[in-house]
């Protein structure tokens, strides 16, 4: 997922990376250049099918609604609101191999040539990706970003690949338990954008800062790899609270 990207042979280099490395669908949030356009097709080559189907999105977070585990690279140092982690890491926990979630549902971000990914668009991710390089000069090129994360995320998947089972008849055990699954990011903004409504009207947040004190709890969530059950009782427990809050002002209105 490329988010504003202005240089249509970067759409071009990443759309071939998604043939050469097994990615079936590319999604691009408010691209500023032509992504179909004559240039991004020279340098996508055998990967002109991967333009000709991207999905074009005017947000992230609309771009981001279905998807379950997110990872987003970002070359910033200095005061990331998630911790940084290596592709390795990052990656591992993108593909948890006993996660019951879809393929479909997992995603990779990249951010602007210029300027890379906001704040609020990094705390839209579950892990922060971070591509070490000399530090005389650590910024990459987009298409370079991609290509080095995809590779490792290759390398990743086949190792995952299940080893052929040498006997016929394995020892039976009880199988393990799966673990449930993790929200997905549309229904967590649905969320919180309920419980800022009703932290604003109970006075907890202010106009002016509530911003700022819904990005620690957006980051706290995030750190929290919510379920889909912990989000549906996160959001019965606002509900609940509206209701009393409402319920207390009207009582209070009798008097």
């Amino acid at each position: 997922m490329l988010v504003e990207p202005s240089g249509p042979r970067n759409v071009g280099s990443v759309a071939r990376l998604c043939a050469n490395f097994g990615i079936h669908q590319l999604r691009l949030v408010a691209p500023r250049c032509d992504p179909r356009g004559d240039e991004a097709r020279q340098m996508a080559v055998h990967g002109v099918a991967h333009l000709q189907e991207a999905t074009i999105y005017p947000d992230l977070a609309s771009a981001l609604a279905d998807c379950r585990r997110v990872v987003a690279a970002t070359g910033r140092l200095e005061g990331p609101p998630l911790p940084l982690q290596p592709p390795a890491a990052a990656l591992s926990w993108l593909l948890a191999p006993d996660d019951p979630a879809p393929q479909t549902s997992l995603a990779l971000v990249f951010g602007r040539e210029d300027r890379g990914l906001s704040n609020d668009e990094l705390l839209q991710a579950g892990r922060l990706l971070h591509i070490s390089a000399a530090g005389t000069y650590p910024s990459l090129n987009l298409s370079h970003a991609v290509a080095v994360v995809l590779h490792h995320l290759w390398t990743l998947r086949q190792e995952l690949q299940p080893e052929p089972q040498l006997s016929p008849h394995p020892p039976a055990s009880a199988p393990p338990e799966s673990p449930a699954t993790l929200a997905p990011r549309g229904a967590i903004e649905a969320g919180l954008a309920d419980a800022e409504a009703l932290l604003l009207d109970v006075g907890f947040l202010h106009p002016h800062t509530a911003r700022a004190r819904m990005a620690k709890l957006r980051g706290l969530l995030q750190r929290a790899e919510l379920t889909e059950n912990d989000l549906a009782l996160l959001r019965g427990m606002v509900c609940q609270l509206r209701w009393a809050s409402r319920r207390g002002v009207a009582a209070g209105g009798d008097h």
